[in-house]
């Protein structure tokens, strides 16, 4: 006979209420581990999408998502001329925000040079860019579909591809356009302001300017090598690839990531309070039940087991519970979530050590129950 079950069937409307709050919170936990490894995703996807070896960046910056960076058009032949360089491509990042037909929307505006390194890796519909000018291809998340028009600045764009999970570390959606027309977009003077400078004796500004230049390396040579050189002969910042990686996991998310840390630790904490206390409740509405065990004969170990089996099953019960939840719904977060399995393993042990935790409450005032209370009127 299995007296935490017979108990549980005795209080089973309270014991599967306390499951289905605990299994919120565990939710809530779940989804913050999620919504940190969504970030993480988000924020490596663009860096990742071009598969180059290297990012040439101005000198004494971290590259063009940690901070600004600005590099005359005609970098890219420069490093192209490197030994060991494959492919080389100029590309500009900026966020811009427009107006569609379902409102505003605030984009990720990516320029690359069509042919070369930096467009998107694949399309879900359409085709690539082939013109040189006012073609964009974007995300799926903007809502927007072959044939749409897309005003950027003064320009209005034909949305000639869509392609998919191309998004910002901010979560914004990409967009594609040409290097001419994101140059035009970024760096050109709206025409009052260019005839403003002229007079000022600024003569015409230059619009030749990139944020980046990312090169493919030959597998036969040593990506750290072709680095040194584009340093010493370029003088020109040089991040690898997992250096850019780096930059993007630790230094652009590295406030979130602990915000969403603390978060989870605060709930982990209510969570231990919460199964304390309810475990602890069930054990005094048991007082005279546990001093008829004791009064008959039965061992401290049968009673302490009736209590951890009941914490135990009650922190499985609401661990699964959450894991579904979240399952089910985390294609409806407006950002990424990503559950992965050792993030589960993970939670679940620190789940069971929490349900070992609580129950010590319990157990303590379980084994100071005088026998002598079954007798009691």
């Amino acid at each position: 006979m299995n007296l935490a079950i017979r108990d549980v069937r005795h209080n089973l409307g309270r014991f599967l209420l306390t499951c289905l709050g605990l299994s919120l919170l565990l939710t809530i936990v779940l989804s913050k581990l999620g919504i940190y490894r969504g970030l993480i995703a988000e924020a490596l996807t663009l860096a990742r999408a071009p598969s180059v070896d290297l990012w040439v960046v101005e000198t004494n910056t971290r590259g063009p998502f940690a901070e600004a960076s600005r590099l005359p058009g005609d970098t890219r032949e420069a490093v192209a001329r490197v030994a060991g360089v494959s492919e080389a491509g100029a590309v500009t990042f900026q966020s811009v925000e427009t107006e569609t037909a379902a409102g505003k929307l605030r984009l990720y505006v990516i320029g690359y040079e069509p042919g070369r390194p930096g467009g998107p890796r694949r399309l879900i519909d359409g085709r690539p860019i082939t013109q040189s000018r006012y073609e964009t291809v974007v995300d799926r998340s903007t809502g927007l579909k072959v044939g749409d028009r897309l005003k950027l600045g003064r320009r209005a764009l034909t949305v000639v591809g869509v392609t998919a999970g191309q998004v910002s570390s901010g979560g914004d959606p990409a967009v594609f356009i040409t290097l001419r027309d994101s140059q035009k977009l970024q760096f050109e003077l709206a025409p009052p302001a260019a005839r403003r400078e002229f007079a000022r004796g600024g003569g015409e500004a230059t619009s030749d300017i990139v944020n980046a230049v990312i090169a493919r390396v030959n597998s036969d040579v040593p990506v750290g090598g072709v680095a040194d050189g584009v340093r010493r002969w370029k003088h020109l910042a040089v991040l690898t690839q997992d250096e850019q990686e780096s930059v993007l996991s630790r230094s652009v998310i590295e406030r979130a990531r602990r915000q969403i840390g603390l978060f989870t630790t605060l709930l982990l904490i209510v969570s231990t309070v919460i199964i304390a206390l309810i475990i602890y409740t069930l054990t005094i509405d048991k007082t005279k039940e546990i001093a008829t065990l004791k009064l008959i004969g039965a061992p401290d170990r049968t009673i302490v087991g009736l209590i951890l089996q009941q914490a135990l099953a009650m922190g499985a019960i609401g661990f699964s519970f959450g894991l579904t939840f979240i399952l089910a719904m985390k294609d409806s977060f407006p950002r990424r979530v990503v559950v992965e399995v050792p993030d589960v393993a993970a939670l679940a042990s620190v789940v069971t050590a929490i349900c070992l935790v609580a129950s010590t409450l319990g157990v303590r005032f379980a084994l100071k129950v005088d026998p002598a209370t079954a007798l009691a009127g």
